[in-house]
């Protein structure tokens, strides 16, 4: 284990500071100061290398955290990045973007403060690119199957390199211009800058899977001509259907879902800014939705110079502590202060947004706020705390309802849940022979670490389906959270 005595004589948490918020809302780069390798390896030793790691429990892809907090508090980089990558394709991803339910279910927790498992990792992985450990690992032989991977984002992504080490060739298919899915498009770089994406991609691209960006898969080539090409078919093209607020006056200018505000942000800093693009400079924001996707959204307000950011969310306030319904090791829900968050706004709770209101010539004014209240079970807005709102730009930011049917179902055949999901059996094939479904397109909406984890585990059925047998770790099946499994 690490330092034996770890917890006893270090008992806060301690992080990386984050960049002044004058400095930060000036650019575009991560939040986060560099951090002190001191600090990590004191915060590394906290961890007390349980008989039982319930931090395993809540890590869908079974990351072997104590093994790896343990390397790092000897300082051995190089074996911490092995075992790290044992287990997770990408921990320079997760290690920004996962919310860590692994720290909620740390056994150190219970009376202290959790270790700091997901600044462990991303500082493992940091330190390995800078110092040239990422090697790619192309196959040892070519197997002569071809797998066509359908979405790059993480799902995508884990479940390419995965068959691609198989020796398989592997084609990944991705109708925006660019690889990535919501990794590229859809998180703004003060959360993770693109050159983390892109060296992962230099590697996959040395190993031998091959990218097809700008291609469309259901227009620009049809699914069952896809299927007939290709030996198997994996589709990861996320859970992209955004959750409509259907209440008089959407139809005003001025009002968008989130996803649209932050693609184009996203190409805009990457040198790509779209035709009229949108943009919050000088004008009210209003963000409905209090989750990850809004808070990048304020964020994202903020650094293009918005007036005013007001973010509207129907539910209670959070608690700031675990409460009682949700005890260790559940993964609570809590009040949570992101980054966005420090730089400004107002924070809303148990609002309903009950109309949008224009000027004139059709654009966004305001909005019409009621306090929600709770009958038979639903939020209402209550009568009579009706508020008005200014408004010249609103980003819905309600969440998502499965994915796009595409062609997904005149095309192949397949078949969706009443969810609105891709409908899966255990070893992640659809109701089409030869084409998996992995990530949100089958789960619906979830982290980051789950679809990362599904990625894998559905490259390992793709292997046995084309092999009849497979040395991949599969590490979560589909039906894993439903029945409260978890991973080995």
């Amino acid at each position: 284990m690490a330092d034996p005595k770890g917890f006893l004589k270090v008992t806060d948490r301690e992080l990386p500071p984050r960049r002044p918020v004058p400095v930060r809302i000036m650019d575009w780069k991560e939040v986060y100061e560099p951090g002190d390798s001191a600090v990590l390896r004191r915060q590394a030793g906290r961890c007390m290398d349980c008989g039982v790691p319930f931090c395993h429990q809540g890590c869908p892809l079974g990351n072997l955290i104590p093994e790896w907090n343990d390397l790092t508090w000897r300082g051995e980089g190089r074996a911490a990045i092995e075992r790290l990558h044992a287990t997770n394709n990408f921990p320079e991803f997760t290690g920004r973007l996962c919310p860590a339910p692994c720290e909620s279910s740390c056994v150190l927790g219970i009376n202290q403060p959790p270790v700091t498992i997901k600044q462990v990792e991303v500082s493992i992985i940091d330190e390995a690119f800078t110092r040239g450990w990422v090697e790619p690992e192309p196959p040892g032989r070519l197997t002569g199957k071809t797998v066509a991977v359908v979405g790059s984002g993480p799902a995508g992504l884990a479940a390419a390199q995965q068959l691609t080490r198989a020796g398989h060739t592997v084609a990944v298919y991705e109708r925006d211009d660019r690889i990535g899915g919501l990794l590229r498009y859809g998180i703004p770089d003060f959360k993770m800058e693109k050159r983390h994406l892109e060296s992962r991609l230099r590697q996959m691209q040395d190993e031998g899977t091959r990218f097809r960006a700008g291609v469309e898969v259901g227009r620009d080539i049809s699914w069952s001509d896809l299927r007939a090409r290709y030996d198997a078919v994996v589709v990861a093209t996320g859970a992209t259907l955004p959750r409509e607020l259907a209440i008089p006056g959407r139809d005003l200018d001025g009002i968008h879902f989130a996803m649209e505000y932050l693609v184009e942000s996203n190409r805009a800093v990457a040198g790509d800014a779209p035709a009229n693009q949108i943009l919050a400079e000088g004008k009210h924001v209003v963000v409905i939705g209090g989750g990850d996707t809004g808070a990048d959204c304020i964020g994202t307000a903020h650094r293009q110079g918005a007036l005013s950011v007001t973010n509207l969310a129907i539910g209670r306030r959070p608690p700031e502590e675990r409460p009682e319904n949700q005890p260790w090791p559940m993964s609570p829900t809590l009040f949570e202060i992101a980054s966005a968050h420090e730089e400004g706004g107002e924070r809303s709770y148990l609002a309903s947004t009950v109309e949008f209101l224009g000027n004139d010539v059709g654009e966004v004014r305001a909005l019409r706020v009621a306090e929600t209240e709770f009958v038979d079970g639903r939020r209402v807005p209550k009568s009579g705390t009706e508020r008005e709102i200014p408004a010249d730009l609103v980003l819905i930011a309600m969440g998502f309802t499965g994915p796009e049917r595409a062609h997904l179902e005149d095309q192949l055949g397949a078949q969706f849940t009443d969810r609105g999901n891709v409908h899966r059996e255990t070893d992640y094939q659809t109701t089409a022979p030869g084409v998996f479904v992995a990530g949100d397109a089958g789960r619906g909406q979830s982290l980051i670490v789950w679809a990362i984890a599904e990625g894998r585990a559905a490259a390992a059925h793709v292997d046995r389906f084309l092999m009849g047998e497979t040395e991949l770790p599969a590490p979560v099946g589909p039906h894993d959270v439903a029945i409260g499994l978890q991973p080995a």
